[in-house]
């Protein structure tokens, strides 16, 4: 009776096991019911999320559940891809690292077979399937392989009170001396280059010789030596270099110009006029970055289904405005509810969005934000930043010696006064101590 039941403990245990192997494939049966999502930070409605599982289980009649993580710089997140073979299963990069991807062959494909549900991925805005489809390789389509999230512009946040809007029509208020330790760079390699690059040739862009295009993807020596030498002389007139706390700083009125994004500026703002400071924002007319982020289902991703079925619900016109409304950038879903909802007769200036929502809506004529939103004529003279392949390293070494050459004189003097006061405090304690420890053996040898 006792050998019958070692043998009983035995085969469920042998069960326990091969069920555990079968129902997930490859590992545990937990694995099969997890999306693994890797996103930038503040970034999406959190409700969203919490609501998904729901809405999942409602078109599949399967449960998920969600692990969030967040990166800041896309670099850390293709790196965990690429050589920590980490199994997210949905990531939401920049628009040069979906082309990277690409090229490395690091995506799979969204899988548009959604059973009852609606295919949502028809929602975004043609023309922005059609910017992303220029990063497309033989056989690859790139909006095969990647759903539009959030798009926008780099532009400049300033300070209403303290600068004027002429002033800031011109990539050249960043040079400006006037506004010595008043500016916030963000610190970006693309952004700080495809900027350095524009300006240096703002007089053959007004004579139409060059196009801000061909110009932030010129990743030629001389192109990108020519962008260290006009950053090295900007570098006089930055308080700091910044990823995301310049917002901030700007809302407590603490500088005065922010190159920033314009989802940002769009956060800042409200922040700011909360509080009785007036932020507002602009395109210099030269021309700047427009930039694009996307879903898309990396190489080692576990749950290919789940991942499929999130970036399609997040087509979904009530959950785009939603996530617009959390972050303050602007979604690539383009319909007419979306029209409806930020069409707003408050706002005096009119913009042509035509080229976003089509020609059906009566969007080249309409008040909305201009910030979210840019006209037409804005986009016109903006440009997608492209990878820059086999020379990133090249631009990196330019950004290093930007950021780590040529210290103004107030900053050596600080760091001087610094390391002395640390110096002179050393010698002091230790003085101290030697004094203690003296007096110390005197009393000893008293006793």
């Amino acid at each position: 009776m006792e050998k019958m039941k070692y043998y009983m403990v035995g085969w469920l245990a042998l069960f326990a096991a091969l069920f555990a192997f079968s129902s997930c494939g490859d590992n545990n049966e937990e694995r099969c019911k997890v999306l693994k999502v890797y996103n930038w930070a503040d970034y999406i409605d959190e409700d969203v999320l919490r609501e998904f599982p729901a809405w999942y289980k409602e078109q599949t009649g399967e449960d998920v559940r969600i692990i969030y993580q967040v990166f800041d710089i896309n670099e850390i997140m293709l790196t965990k891809i690429e050589r920590g073979h980490e199994d997210f299963d949905v990531v939401c990069p920049s628009e040069y690292i979906i082309e990277r991807m690409m090229k490395k062959k690091l995506l799979k494909p969204i899988n548009r077979n959604f059973g009852k549900t609606p295919d949502y991925l028809g929602n975004l805005s043609p023309y922005i399937q059609g910017q992303l489809n220029k990063m497309s390789l033989p056989g690859m389509r790139t909006t095969d392989y990647v759903a539009a999230y959030m798009w926008g512009t780099t532009g400049l946040l300033y300070n209403v009170k303290e600068v004027k809007r002429k002033d800031v029509e011109s990539w050249y208020c960043l040079w400006n001396p006037k506004f010595r330790n008043r500016i916030l760079m963000k610190d970006s390699y693309r952004d700080a280059f495809g900027t350095a690059v524009i300006f240096a040739h703002a007089a053959e862009l007004e004579a139409g010789k060059v196009t801000v295009e061909d110009l932030m993807n010129d990743n030629s020596r001389e192109a990108v030596d020519l962008a260290e030498k006009y950053l090295k002389e900007m570098k006089p007139n930055i308080a700091g270099w910044e990823t995301d706390f310049g917002k901030e700083i700007m809302t407590k009125g603490k500088a005065w110009i922010n190159l920033t994004w314009s989802g940002d500026a769009v956060w800042a703002m409200e922040e700011a006029e909360a509080i009785g400071v007036q932020l507002d924002y602009v395109v210099p007319k030269e021309g700047s970055n427009i930039w694009y982020d996307g879903w898309v289902i990396p190489k080692y991703a576990r749950n290919e289904k789940a991942a499929s079925y999130f970036i399609n619900y997040l087509c979904r016109p009530d959950i785009a405005l939603r996530n617009m409304d959390a972050t303050g950038y602007v979604c690539a879903v383009a319909t007419p509810e979306i029209f409806e909802a930020k069409v707003d007769d408050g706002i005096e200036q009119v913009s042509d969005l035509s080229y976003f929502f089509g020609e059906g809506m009566g969007a080249d004529s309409v008040h909305i934000n201009p910030v979210q939103y840019p006209d037409r004529k804005v986009v016109e003279r903006c440009a997608m930043i492209r990878d820059f392949g086999s020379d990133t390293e090249y631009v990196l070494e330019m950004w290093s010696h930007v950021k780590g050459d040529n210290l103004n004189s107030s900053l050596v003097v600080f760091i001087f006064a610094v390391f002395g006061a640390l110096f002179v405090w050393t010698i002091c304690r230790r003085y101290k101590a030697y004094q203690h420890k003296k007096n110390r053996h005197r009393r000893c040898k008293r006793r």
